[in-house]
């Protein structure tokens, strides 16, 4: 009888691992969608199928020859730019709103062809409901049932920042991907989860939790202007800033805000320190991201950004 051996076990641990590694990257690869068009253009989309919140990377791709390209997603238009030296390959980031119904959308693309009239082509995703836990949670009784004065102040704020989502800088004030806002963080929680305040429903979390100490600094996640820096009603003290092309992000519940309304700050830039001022019920970061109005997940920019 042979003698038994033990197999060498990094190789064995080494062809696991490639493996898994191979079975990950068919996976990714299934899920992307893609579609060839018949006029050249290739349109790829990172995940065809999504949830509600997420960030969908696209691409278009063998655009050589090609008059400049535009693009829409679910009929509204939505901006492509160019990464590098790479010029053949157009880039978009789609968000799927926090609330988006569930159903089928379009993403087109769109150029005029030799005879002036204009072609397209056009890829579809799906987007299904977004899996949120509910959390119940006791705050101020101003921040549920505010009085005249209050409501009129947080309507206000309201739309503010809708006025500055509204705003569309044409071009890209970011450099390199995007990054934590908190130092030596690299997750956080509560996107998406229903709350329900001292017993009444309210809207869905839109942003990312990050519990961190009272005065921890706060930096900026990626270079661009600051469109706003001041105490509002429900957020507090809050900074937003446009990098370009219809993305937000967003800091809310400041103890101090070290920016001004106007300045161009670079990533990594310090922009004020954690606090629990506004709706909170202790010291965190709120971050938010907003991608051409869609409240979308922060940490798949992280992710997912060319």
């Amino acid at each position: 009888m042979a003698p038994f051996r033990i197999p060498n076990l990094s190789r064995t641990i080494a062809i696991l691992r490639l493996g898994a590694l191979l079975a990950l990257l068919t996976a990714s690869s299934a899920a992307q969608g893609r579609k060839a068009c018949s006029d050249g253009p290739v349109l790829t989309v990172s995940a065809a199928t999504v949830g509600q919140g997420s960030l969908v990377l696209a691409q278009v791709t063998r655009t050589k020859g090609l008059p400049s390209l535009t693009s829409e997603w679910d009929g509204h238009p939505q901006p492509l730019w160019k990464e590098g030296l790479n010029q053949s390959t157009l880039h978009a980031l789609l968000g799927i709103d926090l609330e988006k119904p569930p159903g089928r959308y379009e993403w087109k693309v769109s150029w005029p062809g030799s005879d002036g009239k204009e072609l397209s082509c056009s890829i579809l995703l799906i987007v299904r409901v977004g899996k949120f836990p509910t959390e119940h949670l006791t705050v101020e009784n101003q921040y549920v049932q505010p009085d005249p004065e209050q409501l009129k102040r947080a309507e206000a704020d309201q739309q503010k920042m809708r006025a500055i989502y509204d705003t569309l800088t044409p071009e890209r004030l970011w450099d390199g991907k995007f990054m934590f806002p908190l130092q030596d963080v690299s997750t956080g929680g509560n996107f998406g989860r229903r709350r329900v305040l001292n017993g009444q429903p309210r809207s869905p979390h839109a942003g990312v939790d990050f519990p961190a100490a009272a005065g921890t600094p706060v930096f900026a996640s990626q270079s661009g202007k600051v469109m706003l820096a001041e105490e509002l009603y429900y957020s507090g003290n809050t900074v937003v800033i446009d990098h370009g092309y219809g993305i937000f992000t967003m800091y809310y519940h400041l103890s101090k805000i070290s920016v001004a309304a106007g300045d161009r700050i670079k990533a990594g830039g310090e922009i004020g320190k954690v606090g629990a001022t506004g709706r909170v019920t202790g010291p965190h970061l709120h971050w938010g991201l907003t991608v051409q109005h869609a409240r979308v997940n922060g940490l798949q920019i992280v992710a997912r950004q060319p």
